[in-house]
């Protein structure tokens, strides 16, 4: 399956869902990466007119989610995050955000990611850590 083919299956199933709501699309992809944009609209921010960091949360552990997908055996596995940490570095109050997440570990029952959430200037927005579990359907 080539690249546009896999990120057209991941935008698609993102319809109707959290993803669709925060109008997050994955972009690109690679062996070990999965890249998602977020546009920062107000209905993003919190009342200071700023980003939320639970939207910057969610796309962190979407695309941490997302890329475990591709280290799994998805008719009979599924992933669940069971653990993320994230560090806001910079307020953000439009534009776009782009989350990359970057697999550290990929064992049988865990996987790790470092995900790096960066603006379209290439400052660091957040910095996020996320673990996953493979469980059996």
């Amino acid at each position: 399956m080539d690249k546009s083919e896999i990120l057209m299956i991941f935008n698609k199933k993102s319809k109707n869902t959290l993803m669709e709501t925060l109008d997050i699309e994955y972009i690109d992809v690679g062996e070990d990466y999965l890249t998602a944009k977020m546009p920062v609209t107000p209905k993003l921010h919190q009342p200071y007119g700023q980003l939320h960091g639970g939207a910057t949360a969610a796309l962190a552990e979407s695309v941490g989610s997302a890329a475990s997908n591709f280290f799994i055996n998805t008719d009979n596995q599924f992933i669940n995050g069971i653990q993320l940490s994230i560090n806001h570095i910079k307020s953000k109050r439009e534009g776009i955000v782009y989350a990359t997440a970057k697999n550290i570990h990929k064992g049988k029952s865990t996987h790790l990611w470092e995900v790096t959430i960066i603006d379209e200037k290439d400052q660091l927005i957040s910095v996020a850590k996320m673990t996953n579990i493979v469980l059996q359907k």
